[in-house]
């Protein structure tokens, strides 16, 4: 009985909530039920009353941190709307480096589990709203779904090998300045882009990104 009553004590959401903690600060290997009963003070029976396994609870974290990211305002305008969507993604996962794999495996060998179907969910009752036939949804929210998820994750692993002190603006400013030193006959789009890549924003980049999709996206609406 006093066991039943420890593992009640103990809500499914503190379990989550120490997990994207320690998912944050050491990535999916420091996540161990041996490591999360530290962090909670507790034995590891009054986790698996909740959560029945590491799977779960990746999943669970998972959907928790997007669960943010998928509310935004109701504008009226579906395209402002799939645009915050995906800022909001972008965000998350920078701040949670590990969620890109976790979307990436999700959407890959679960698709029926809790993150896929949101995602999609949010970003194609947008897309069926910008009017463009329905024989495309999928194609399209798809096509948007897999840049987010791509985008995003490498703006994050951009991040961790910067880590360590160094400046991304400075690090962008000494690749600008080899590029510049290229040879103009052998790279010629290389050195015209960059004073591009000197003042380019990562947010600014990724959102262009997404207009240039949803451009192509409602060029096929019908006039």
């Amino acid at each position: 009985m006093a066991s039943r009553t420890r593992a009640e004590a103990l809500s499914r959401e503190r379990i989550v909530e120490a997990a994207i903690e320690l998912l944050d600060a050491d990535g999916e290997s420091g996540l161990t039920f041996k490591t999360l009963t530290e962090r909670l003070a507790t034995g590891s029976g009054a986790i698996y009353w909740h959560v029945p396994n590491k799977g779960a609870l990746l999943a669970a974290a998972t959907s928790s941190v997007i669960a943010g990211a998928l509310t935004v305002e109701d504008t009226g305008s579906p395209r402002d709307e799939i645009r915050a969507i995906a800022l909001g993604l972008f965000e998350a996962i920078d701040r949670h480096p590990w969620l890109s794999t976790q979307l990436a495996v999700q959407l890959s060998r679960s698709p029926w589990g809790s993150a896929t179907p949101r995602i999609f969910e949010s970003i194609g009752r947008r897309v069926s709203a910008l009017g463009v036939p329905e024989t495309t949804w999928f194609t399209a929210t798809s096509a948007l779904t897999h840049y987010i998820f791509g985008a995003a994750g490498q703006n994050a692993a951009n991040a961790r090998v910067l880590d360590g002190g160094v400046n991304r603006a400075e690090f962008l400013h000494a690749a600008a300045n080899a590029w510049e030193e290229l040879d103009s006959g052998e790279f010629p789009f290389m050195k015209s882009i960059a004073g591009q890549v000197r003042e380019h924003d990562d947010r600014e980049q990724f959102l262009t990104g997404v207009d240039l999709i949803l451009t192509g996206i409602t060029a096929q609406a019908p006039c």
